[in-house]
């Protein structure tokens, strides 16, 4: 049992008549009673049985009883047991059938269309945090020649941030060879924003001589202090749709106040979003478990995604309690691992 799962025993049936109630309650939004899952759901032993253990389950929390319909209903804590149930079910991963190649090495983009992929799957909300993308504004570049043998490096950012280096060569260096470095270094540099592996990509250029290449590599490290992370960023998928479906339902102002009310919280999203960076497991919240306000009207299933020794982001649907919650779990493995492998060819392990 997971550590997400509430510790109640269940004996095999009564793990089958919570499955059953809680789908066929996902399906039809209407209570479930006995006569119901012997119908719709083939089960063998008698009616009565099944009210009994129907009336067990309510005992311990897992089901409830509205008004004084003879029908069930899942509770928070239910459908918490049979999201639990789903995850440890661990069927292999199929990613998200989304075309990121076309994405045009832009992570924002990738993750704009993988989020409104994980919408239209779904019909729930969905959203990502982008990585935190190591960027440097790098203004100039100095390369003085201070001795035949000794180079001395300085980086000057937007910010008015010095990075200097002093590099001992094994022989003197040709002054052209300086020269031409100072050039280089500005010219393919000192263009405003640019991420790390861009900067290691100009100093790794396969079209540089054994000469240049020499030159530059005991270079580089001065570039590495620059880098600090940008905040996080939060991409959603699917609002603009699913707003225009709400409204457009007659008596649904509840729906569409509380998706409103769901995506002003963007900072408590991010919050969720960050506690789900666990490698590839998938982590559901439901109501009460977010514990802000806000979200607890509303279900999160939630994933990471990144290189295998490195998180960088996660991605997600939220929707109602009553959602689809098999769906939902296998959509989002499918966009992290998705997700997954395209940031493995945009960034450095």
């Amino acid at each position: 049992m997971s550590a997400d799962t509430p510790d109640i025993e269940l004996t095999p049936r009564r793990r089958e008549v919570l499955r059953a109630v809680i789908e066929e309650h996902i399906s039809t939004g209407q209570p479930v009673g006995s006569q119901t899952l012997v119908r719709q759901h083939g089960f063998e032993t008698s009616a009565s049985t099944l009210r009994y253990e129907l009336a067990w389950l309510e005992s311990v929390g897992l089901l409830g009883h509205p008004h004084t319909s003879a029908g069930r209903v899942p509770t928070e804590l239910g459908y918490r047991f049979y999201a639990g149930a789903l995850l440890e079910e661990r069927a292999a991963v199929q990613p998200l059938p989304v075309q990121l190649g076309d994405a045009s090495r832009e992570v924002d983009e990738a993750l704009r269309a993988t989020t409104e992929a994980l919408s239209q799957v779904t019909s729930l909300l969905a959203i990502a945090s982008a990585p935190s993308l190591p960027v440097a504004d790098i203004r100039h570049v100095e390369v003085l020649a201070l001795q035949p043998q000794v180079v001395m490096v300085v980086v000057i950012t937007g910010s008015g941030a010095v990075a200097k280096r002093t590099i001992v060569f094994d022989a003197p260096v040709d002054p052209g060879l300086v020269e031409w470095g100072r050039a280089y270094l500005n010219d393919t540099l000192a263009d405003g924003s640019i991420t790390e592996r861009a900067v290691r990509a100009r100093l790794e250029d396969p079209a540089l001589d054994v000469r240049e290449r020499s030159f530059l590599d005991p270079i580089a490290p001065v570039f590495h202090d620059l880098f600090e992370a940008g905040p996080d960023r939060l991409v959603v998928g699917g609002a603009s749709r699913l707003m225009r479906e709400l409204s457009a339902r007659e008596r649904d102002q509840e729906g569409l106040s509380a998706l409103a009310g769901v995506l002003e919280e963007r900072a408590e999203m991010l919050d969720r979003l960050r506690g789900a960076l666990r490698g590839d497991s998938v982590i559901v919240r439901i109501g009460e478990e977010h514990g802000e306000p806000a979200l607890r009207p509303v279900a999160m299933v939630t994933a990471g995604y990144g290189l295998p020794r490195r998180a960088l982001g996660a991605v997600g649907v939220i929707g109602p309690v009553r959602m689809d919650y098999a769906q939902a779990i296998v959509a989002v493995r499918g966009a992290a691992a998705a997700l997954s492998a395209y940031v493995e060819d945009v960034y450095e392990d």
